[in-house]
């Protein structure tokens, strides 16, 4: 099948399984539609033909034409069978992918995606797969529950906190195609979106050779880099040097007195951001009263990684890039 690219209402499909998913709606959607207007149309023969004051006889007692009800049951029944016959290939066909030639690790996060290659290399929002071959992504979240879905590839995989999940497929057909998170996950769920990008296998491995490239400005160097708490467990989501609308701006804070919600006022020094830290409604900054968006950390983070943190707020006081990255 060469695909069904001329129907607009379709988005873009870069793979085999979207167009078998694709033939598969349409039958369907003919099948229903076919009896749809089968039934329309009987209904309305019968109000034509049995209308008020029409020359039809009307027996007080009707026959019961079983046969024809047995026969439309007995054929509702093989089209049944032979529609779950033809679909159920696609379907049981996700669970049983070939061995992949390239698997990687996905994290579903608040509000972005995250890769990392075998060797090593990370994407944020971003996919570089090879057309053709087999790939498989190991899912996970850090947070709540999100949902990777490649509409190019009519697949779709639920990511859960505490599990891993997998989803395989092949792309055979070049191109940026969108990535999206089809579960609502928070106030940014319609944010959290990026681009799958297949490329011919040649040009995967000069990508793949390539320095990692990135457009100025497309990411702060030492807020962003590196996998340290900082990043790992997602302050850096929200804490963004460009913006203060989700929460407080950290570059600069330590030693600097802070407002907070009750009107007091109180210095940001090591007890008081160890605390900001670990418990974020204990003490609430003036405007950012719902600390509803920042998890409870007290039962997530180690001493250790408690005491990088600080390390860091402290070394980005005269402001980013700070000189030292926690680790």
């Amino acid at each position: 099948m060469r695909g069904l690219r001329w129907l607009p209402f379709l988005p873009q499909e870069a793979g085999p399984v979207a167009r078998d998913v694709d033939a598969a709606f349409l039958a369907l959607l003919a099948l229903t539609g076919g009896i749809a207007l089968a039934v329309l149309g009987a209904v309305g023969w019968f109000a034509w033909r049995y209308r008020a004051g029409s020359a039809v006889a009307r027996p007080a007692e009707l026959r019961h034409p079983r046969r024809i009800e047995l026969g439309c049951l007995a054929l509702l029944i093989l089209t049944s069978f032979a529609t779950f016959a033809a679909t159920s290939p696609v379907y049981t066909g996700l669970f049983h992918p070939p061995p992949p030639t390239l698997k990687l690790e996905g994290l579903g996060k608040q509000w972005m995606w995250k890769f990392r290659h075998p060797d090593g290399r990370r994407e944020v929002n971003e996919l570089h797969v090879p057309a053709g071959e087999p790939v498989t992504v190991v899912l996970s979240s850090q947070d709540v529950i999100h949902s990777l879905y490649l509409p190019a590839l009519r697949l779709k995989q639920d990511v859960l906190p505490g599990r891993r999940t997998r989803l395989s497929f092949v792309a055979t057909r070049p191109g940026r195609y969108p990535l999206l998170c089809a579960e609502y996950c928070g106030t940014e769920h319609a944010l959290m979106q990026g681009e799958l990008v297949v490329l011919e296998p040649e040009a995967f491995a000069r990508w793949q050779a390539a320095a990692p490239e990135e457009p100025p400005g497309a990411r702060e160097p030492d807020l962003y880099s590196g996998d340290g708490p900082f990043v790992r467990h997602g302050c850096a989501t929200c804490h963004r040097t460009n913006s203060d609308r989700l929460a407080p701006r950290l570059d600069g804070l330590w030693g600097r007195e802070v407002r907070l919600a009750d009107g007091r006022r109180l210095r940001a020094d090591e007890a008081y951001l160890k605390r900001a830290i670990l418990e974020p409604a204990a003490e609430l900054v003036a405007g950012y009263e719902d600390a509803s968006p920042m998890p409870r950390y007290a039962a997530r983070l180690d001493a250790g990684e408690v005491a990088a943190l600080l390390r860091f707020l402290r070394a980005a006081r005269d402001g980013w890039p700070p000189t030292e990255e926690p680790r």
